[in-house]
């Protein structure tokens, strides 16, 4: 598996990608898979779905990391990069904190500042949208702390519970991120 892993200080992201993804339903056990992603059943029958049904097209992809803790050696969370335009240099950032214990350390923050320079220096993107929830205080903060901008409210874009619900929608783009780095 070409995989690739960076490290922070209390963190080691391993990379997760649509062939990574195949390689390990074709050649592991369902408990293999949720040991290596850190799934519930839910989780485990989500990445089923995607390999089963696909995770790209010709011009959309997802690249993300897989958060694995240093100090228990088990993954907590994943941050990344979903439908990933290449041909635009453009893609949708997306985080996630498995554990309620693993929250408000700060660790997404070191995830995300690696996530996001891998995705201008190495994946040559030009723009990062984030689509988050009106009232999620964290995302908002941890999207203001990287100097994303708030472009506007996507109306009814996302399903929760069966509802349509809207997102807000921020952006970061390369020369911004350059001159704050």
């Amino acid at each position: 598996m070409n995989s690739i892993e960076i490290t922070t200080e209390r963190l080691i992201l391993k990379s997760i990608t649509p062939a990574i993804i195949h390689e390990l339903f074709h050649s592991k056990t369902k408990e293999e898979i949720v040991t290596y992603f850190g799934f519930d059943e839910a989780g485990f029958e989500h990445a089923k779905t995607m390999h089963e049904k696909g995770m790209e097209t010709h011009r959309i992809s997802m690249f993300y990391f897989l958060l694995i803790d240093k100090q228990s050696n088990l993954p907590i969370g994943e941050c990344g990069f979903h439908t990933w335009n290449a041909s635009h240099n453009r893609a949708e950032v997306f985080y996630n904190m498995k554990n309620e214990a693993f929250k408000q350390k700060g660790l997404m923050t070191e995830a995300l500042n690696e996530v996001l320079w891998y995705g201008f220096t190495q994946l040559n993107l030009h723009r990062v949208e984030a689509l988050i929830a009106a009232e999620n205080q964290a995302s908002l903060k941890l999207l203001q702390r990287y100097g994303f901008s708030y472009e506007g409210t996507v109306r009814e874009d996302y399903v929760v519970d069966g509802k349509n619900e809207d997102s807000e929608c921020y952006s970061l783009l390369k020369w911004e991120w350059e001159k704050r780095s």
